[in-house]
């Protein structure tokens, strides 16, 4: 799967079950598609300043938005990556949680940490995360703000309600990139509460917004994830 290249960074695809075997040996440089839908959503990134990525898990949507995040920094067009995703427990209660923001905020976001890792290396990660280079934006804390000059990756989009989406996609500001991610059959809010089916629809007609679905063709996770989705749908 991996082609070395002279240096300790790899081309990949997107990693698959044996991804962790390799994250601690090298940091990932180049990630390829492994799927048509995939490829589309990168391309998506590259050309709008706003994509909305819809699919079932596993499917790479945050990895890939993490992907153009690193590419876009690396290559000076942003001057910081900005996350958000509401924080929504799936059924069951953490209570209270001790230490700062981010340490309050790790066990959400431990995905886009981990694929950060991959691209970055954890010690990297780490520092950008202490000098504010990557930020961690509570999704409480985003109104009012205008995000220039950043890549801003809106993670699971299902738990927003319609008005909280639409809060977060009006903070963009110029020079920035967004990619909302979310998978609107895993929403952990009541039903009917999701916004991110809604705003899709409304903002389909926009032609300078990208809207990419995926679907269980594009997962990479165990094979099993993908025979298990359409079942349990």
């Amino acid at each position: 799967m991996a082609k070395r290249t002279a240096s300790s960074a790899r081309i990949v695809a997107l990693p698959d079950a044996d991804g962790d075997a390799f994250r601690d040996q090298s940091y990932l440089k180049t990630v390829k598609p492994r799927t048509a839908n995939q490829e589309a959503l990168m391309t998506a990134i590259d050309t709008h300043s706003m994509t909305l990525a819809v699919g079932p898990a596993g499917t790479g949507k945050t990895y890939l938005a993490v992907t153009k995040a690193v590419e876009a920094m690396n290559a000076g067009r942003v001057s910081r990556i900005v996350i958000t995703r509401p924080v929504v427990e799936a059924g069951e209660s953490l209570g209270f949680l001790p230490g700062d923001i981010n340490e309050k905020m790790d066990p959400w976001m431990r995905p886009i940490y981990d694929a950060l890792s991959d691209r970055l290396g954890a010690r990297q990660v780490r520092q950008m995360t202490k000098d504010g280079t990557v930020e961690i934006a509570p999704l409480a804390y985003m109104r009012g703000r205008t995000i220039s000059r950043s890549f801003v990756i809106v993670d699971e989009a299902q738990n927003m309600t319609f008005q909280q989406i639409k809060m977060l996609l009006t903070r963009l500001g110029w020079h920035s990139t967004m990619v909302i991610t979310g998978d609107p059959d895993q929403t952990d809010l009541l039903p009917g509460m999701s916004g991110l089916e809604e705003a899709v629809r409304r903002l389909q007609p926009l032609e300078d917004i990208a809207i990419v679905r995926l679907t269980t063709q594009d997962i990479v996770r165990h094979p099993l994830v993908a025979a298990m989705m359409p079942l349990l749908a």
